[in-house]
């Protein structure tokens, strides 16, 4: 059985280092700032998604705009993932899972302590009245049909880390 690390207190002096060598640095511009910030603390975005080129093309998109992208093709992968106990901000989630299918793994999650806070936001093919209406049911903040506009999708993962803070 693997040994988990206990890393609270080497983040606390690498953060502590890098906070006072960056103090010692010429002033830096507003942007350079946050962006140091993001790598620092970033916002981690969990994608669900069975097909690899969209899960890797979602994990390209994220990353280049700051967040973090934690990614699972399925709920084995996803177990694995949670038991690593990273932050987690934003869920996206595709319908069409192997074995547990999107909604029954919201749902699930919706019942779990710390995820049912989560933003969740659905990425489908999928797109009948009654999908829409199950999304709601299992507490999803939004429903993306699928092939989606990248735009759109940035701008509702902004909207959704925005009312969090």
């Amino acid at each position: 059985m693997a040994k988990k690390f206990i890393t609270a207190d080497l983040i606390k002096r690498i953060e502590k280092l890098t906070k006072q060598r960056m103090s010692e640095q010429p002033v830096v511009s507003l942007n350079e700032f946050r962006g140091a910030q993001k790598k620092m603390h970033p916002v981690n975005i969990l994608v669900i998604e069975d097909d690899e080129t969209q899960r890797l093309s979602l994990k390209r998109i994220l990353e280049a705009e700051g967040y973090g992208a934690l990614t699972a093709a399925d709920s084995a992968e996803l177990t694995a993932l949670l038991d690593e106990e990273k932050d987690i901000h934003l869920i996206l989630m595709d319908i069409g899972l192997p074995w547990i299918n999107g909604f029954e793994l919201a749902a699930m999650m919706k019942e779990h302590q710390d995820l049912k806070k989560l933003p969740l936001v659905f990425l489908s093919a999928q797109a009948e009245p009654e999908d829409y209406e199950k999304a709601r049911e299992v507490g999803a903040a939004d429903y993306i049909k699928k092939p989606f506009d990248i735009e759109k999708l940035k701008s509702v993962i902004a909207e959704l880390i925005k009312n969090q803070t």
